[in-house]
């Protein structure tokens, strides 16, 4: 409306902001967003000229005395010009525009009434001021003030001498006058917060692409590089004293980075994991490789597709913890589906304390955690009973989980 100065997206679309709006759209997008803005007080000051008539009373002396009709009718055009410069600018609502509003309704009234029903044709420019100055709120205020207002310039009209199709007309045009701005107006301000709301969510849908990209990258990433870390510290190992068997831990770490390599472009084109089956599979070779003993319990029936992707994401990232920090010698992982709900627990013998300052598991917790929350699930991390650590999420079960 001139008033206010014034995306769902993947992650291989990074500018979706207003600048590349612009690249993409060129002149139409500035097109568009002319429109959008609406009209300012320059668009509808060229409308005040409807009242013409009661100009030209004033100019050839029909409404005498002609100094006071030339005074007010002065006084009354500057009124409406800023109070409507002040609608557009400030908004609607402004107390400077409603005074001057107020103002300029005493000064028609006060010219219909000492000069005849002749001044009559400006109460529709009125009108039309309501329209930009009165703001809409849970009552349709415009409408509320615009009626009562065009009744009592007909009545006035005809009263000082218009005849009843004169009155009528007045009647008419300034209930129309005021209702088309009024009405034009609001629907600009709906399509300027539709635009806005429009922007928001894509910025928002951009956010949380990213946080979902970064933390499948993490998962992705962290389990991959700690598979490849202890393989290789076993190549190390074994190069002096079996370089067959150093071969072939060599020959495993080119093929988990072939893995990794695929795992991150179905990642990049939103791919969210694996399964639980399969990565139980994966867990069981990396503490094997790892040097420690796996323990693995299923209970109950298959549990829903994305529920099944879900838990494979904790066991992925509880698996990855406890070879990095916990120095285990066994861990036990078990998955269970009760009732309305699939409950899964990675526990170690190990150390029993959370990652070290500034170290993975954090982020890889919290990435859990934000998952899981949109789940309405729950996560549990700590020192377990008896010494070690334990993972345990409990994950509603529904006809698809979120």
């Amino acid at each position: 409306m001139g008033r206010v100065p014034p995306k769902v997206c993947g992650v291989q679309h990074e500018r979706q902001g207003p600048e590349a709006r612009d690249d993409v759209a060129g002149p139409a997008a500035d097109i568009a967003s002319h429109i959008d803005d609406g009209p300012g007080p320059y668009g509808m000051y060229p409308w005040l000229l409807v009242g013409y008539s009661a100009f030209s009373n004033v100019l050839h002396g029909h409404a005498r005395p002609v100094w006071a009709s030339g005074s007010l009718l002065t006084i009354y055009v500057m009124l409406l010009v800023t109070a409507i410069w002040y609608g557009f600018r400030r908004g609607p609502g402004d107390r400077r525009a409603v005074v001057l509003l107020i103002a300029a309704g005493v000064d028609v009234f006060t010219m219909i009434g000492w000069f005849g029903h002749g001044m009559s044709s400006l109460t529709p420019t009125l009108a039309l001021t309501c329209g930009v100055v009165i703001p809409w709120g849970r009552r349709p205020w415009p409408a509320l003030v615009i009626a009562p207002l065009a009744v009592a310039a007909a009545l006035l009209a005809w009263v000082r001498g218009a005849s009843a199709g004169d009155a009528v007309a007045v009647w008419y045009g300034s209930l129309l006058s005021g209702f088309i701005v009024a009405t034009v107006l609001r629907l600009f301000a709906a399509i300027r917060e539709l635009r806005e709301t429009r922007e928001e969510l894509a910025r928002t849908a951009v956010s949380e692409e990213r946080l979902r990209f970064a933390r499948d990258l993490h998962d992705l990433l962290g389990h991959t590089l700690s598979v490849m870390v202890v393989k290789a510290q076993a190549v190390r190992k074994l190069a002096d004293r079996d370089a067959g068997l150093a071969a072939e831990q060599a020959a495993d770490i080119e093929e988990i980075g072939r893995d990794a390599l695929r795992q991150v472009r179905l990642a990049v084109t939103g791919y969210r994991g694996r399964g639980l089956d399969a990565e139980i599979d994966g867990a069981r070779t990396a503490l094997r490789d790892a040097g420690i003993t796996a323990l693995v319990r299923k209970e109950g029936t298959p549990l829903p597709a994305e529920a099944d992707a879900l838990l494979g994401w904790a066991v992925r990232e509880g698996v990855t913890n406890v070879i990095r920090h916990s120095g285990a010698a066994n861990c036990e992982i078990s998955v269970a589906r009760r009732d309305d709900a699939a409950v899964l627990s990675v526990r170690d013998d190990g150390r029993g304390g959370p990652a070290p300052s500034g170290g993975s598991e954090g982020n890889g917790l919290r990435g859990l955690v934000e998952r899981i929350g949109g789940t309405e699930g729950r996560l549990e991390a700590g020192p377990a009973d008896g010494g070690g650590y334990l993972l345990t999420i409990t994950l509603p079960l529904k006809e698809t989980v979120s």
